[in-house]
């Protein structure tokens, strides 16, 4: 069973930082490529940031410079740093695992709130 668990959102005022992790069960992690989508109140969901089973990254212009994705393959975990916090980042972030071959894999989603 497959399993892709986000952790780490929260509220926090605009500027601050946030530390998303999403731990993944049931697939071979290093070969997926990881991503965190997010989808803001009565908006679409949208691409965050996207990292390859290479470590390669890449990212939504709207987070390039304040966000940082990575993973630790030795935990099956992936990671998504985000500074300089705007209200306009507010919004449930999912945990996504995608192979070029096979199914697609969401996790469950974490709020992110920023607000004063």
């Amino acid at each position: 069973q497959v399993q892709l668990v986000e952790s780490g959102g929260g509220l926090v005022q605009p500027g601050g930082s946030l530390r998303l992790s999403c731990a993944a069960s049931g697939i071979i992690f290093r070969l997926y490529t990881m991503g965190w989508y997010r989808q803001g109140p009565g908006k679409q969901r949208e691409l965050v940031a996207t990292i390859t089973n290479n470590g390669r990254p890449n990212y939504a212009d709207s987070v390039k410079g304040r966000f940082t994705i990575s993973r630790d393959n030795a935990q099956n975990t992936a990671y998504l740093q985000m500074n300089s916090l705007e209200p306009e980042d507010t919004a449930v972030y999912y945990c996504r695992a995608e192979r070029a071959y096979g199914p697609t894999y969401w996790g469950q989603g974490t709020q992110v709130t920023v607000s004063s």
